[in-house]
């Protein structure tokens, strides 16, 4: 506690000095002098250190309030039970912004950051934004639910359940920088059923029509399709895959990017990093579309004088696999338009996704009986492995020893 067990008075001089002229506060027989801050504020101050050796100095109307608490703060400290009472009054939009602020600095996964700063600014700030964040209980969760159910926008309880988690992840954040929060505010909250979403089973023909509608779509997207049915790469891994991450002479591809936006980006896990061996059809495959399709689409003369005229500049080579037609990294909302464009065309559901590509992959490796399911989970990249990834050249060897040859025979056909 130490500075003072008694409440401070701060309109008026402790030590007035001679000549001051006494206000009408005090009497004949105990005359009070104002000081500098008579009449702003609050009169009472309670004065004391905290466990962190900072001051602090709350203020009340009366001497009983200021006393009362600087009795509740001895109390506290004394028990090592003291709690400070600043963070909690400070807004919900503080934290949301500071949350978004620390992933940034971070370097914390770029679409996940994305995601949370649309939740907040679309959903939790105009809800709660303005609220001090200790007066937050488990009643205003529930009436977030409610407010999400009634939001335009937010159709799907899918998408309610997604605003919801990052409500929930803000009020862990509050907690753990000490607001006093309720301890059950986001418990045994009602959240509405979501259907789960069953991913399309793709047989070995629908993985080959798939190809061959978006070689009408759009050709240099072909080997995308290969690479997530043969490698089981997610749709930002393929897009991240280089030239210089491919061993062609040992059928390995090393899995150590993906692309967000454009830009590199790391891998949505540990286990994701690999050494990958994979079937020499995909090597083929790879060769092919490299002599193929340049970095940049060939155009007519007429056409390359005129942009240069304008300032062309052909982008700079990244040594990715995959590019779009001016040779620049995919991006997936322009992805996306070519593969709905080809699920149509090649008579899929709707609902395909690239990451169905996956789903493939690892069936078809489980169902071919060359490997233990071990091996299948250590190739699919969704096992924790134990070595350290800094000790080697490039990242582990997912499965030692392993050749695959499981796909070229499934599509020698096609």
């Amino acid at each position: 506690m130490a500075e003072s067990d008694a409440p401070f008075d701060r309109w008026h001089k402790k030590y007035p000095k001679t000549g001051d002229v006494p206000c009408k506060c005090g009497t004949k027989k105990n005359p009070l002098h104002p000081s500098a801050d008579h009449g702003r504020g609050l009169q009472w101050q309670a004065r004391y250190t905290d466990p962190n050796g900072k001051p602090r100095r709350p203020t009340f109307g009366t001497w009983v309030e200021a006393r009362d608490h600087l009795d509740e703060m001895r109390s506290a400290l004394r028990s090592n039970s003291w709690v400070d009472p600043e963070p909690g009054k400070k807004t919900v939009a503080f934290y949301a912004d500071e949350l978004i602020a620390r992933r940034e600095k971070k370097k914390k996964n770029d679409n996940t950051t994305k995601n949370y700063k649309s939740h907040l600014r679309c959903h939790i700030k105009p809800f709660a934004g303005s609220r001090i964040s200790q007066t937050l209980t488990r009643r205003d969760t529930m009436a977030f639910v409610d407010f999400l159910l009634d939001r335009p926008g937010l159709d799907e309880a899918s998408s309610v359940v997604q605003v919801y988690k990052t409500w929930r992840i803000l009020m862990n954040y509050m907690v753990d920088a000490d607001v006093p929060l309720p301890a059950n505010i986001c418990a045994r909250i009602e959240l509405p059923d979501i259907d789960p979403r069953v991913s399309v089973p793709l047989s070995p023909g629908q993985v080959a029509d798939l190809a061959r509608a978006m070689r009408e779509i759009e050709p240099r997207l072909v080997i995308l399709v290969w690479i997530g049915a043969c490698a089981g790469l997610r749709e930002g891994e393929a897009f991240g895959l280089t030239r210089h991450a491919v061993n062609w002479d040992q059928d390995q591809l090393y899995v150590k990017e993906q692309r967000q936006e454009g830009r590199s980006a790391k891998l949505k896990t540990k286990a994701s990093y690999a050494t990958l061996p994979v079937d020499h059809f995909l090597i083929v495959r790879l060769k092919e579309h490299i002599e193929t399709f340049p970095q940049v689409a060939p155009v007519t003369a007429e056409w390359d004088r005129q942009r240069r005229a304008k300032g062309y500049v052909p982008p700079p080579d990244e040594g990715l696999i995959v590019a779009n037609r001016y040779g620049r990294p995919l991006k997936r909302e322009a992805f996306r338009v070519s593969w709905k464009a080809a699920v149509e065309m090649a008579g899929l559901p709707d609902d395909t996704r690239f990451h169905d590509l996956k789903h493939f992959y690892t069936s078809r490796l489980g169902s071919s009986g060359d490997f233990d399911p071990k091996t299948v989970q250590a190739l699919s990249r969704h096992a924790e492995f134990s070595e350290t990834w800094d000790t080697y050249a490039h990242p582990p060897l997912a499965v030692q020893g392993v050749k695959v040859s499981t796909f070229g025979s499934l599509f020698a056909a096609a």
